[in-house]
């Protein structure tokens, strides 16, 4: 890796952070497109390629069932939309 692709990576992720929390929020985005939306694409192509049709989305609602449970940046975990694709009846104790 060249030092030209490190500075576009930092500048695209955490651009002018100023705040603990801007750095923060741009490192959260650098890891999950490096272990979610990268993969998840690369996957996509070969099904595209492949002939089959594709469908891409990102979920970000934050469900009211975490609040206070995890922190107020996080929108949406990995998985979070399961409850809202399949119903509450997947969720403990919300039966």
């Amino acid at each position: 890796i060249t030092s030209e692709v490190v500075d576009r990576v930092y500048k695209e992720y955490m651009g002018d952070a100023e705040s603990p929390a801007q750095v923060r929020d741009g490192l959260l985005d650098a890891m999950g497109d490096v272990f979610f939306v990268v993969t998840a694409v690369e996957v996509a192509r070969h099904h595209r390629d492949a002939g089959n049709p594709v469908y891409f989305y990102e979920f970000q609602h934050r469900p009211s069932s975490v609040e206070g449970v995890v922190p107020a940046f996080v929108k949406a975990d990995h998985g979070a939309e399961i409850a809202f694709v399949f119903g509450k009846p997947f969720l403990a104790g919300d039966v």
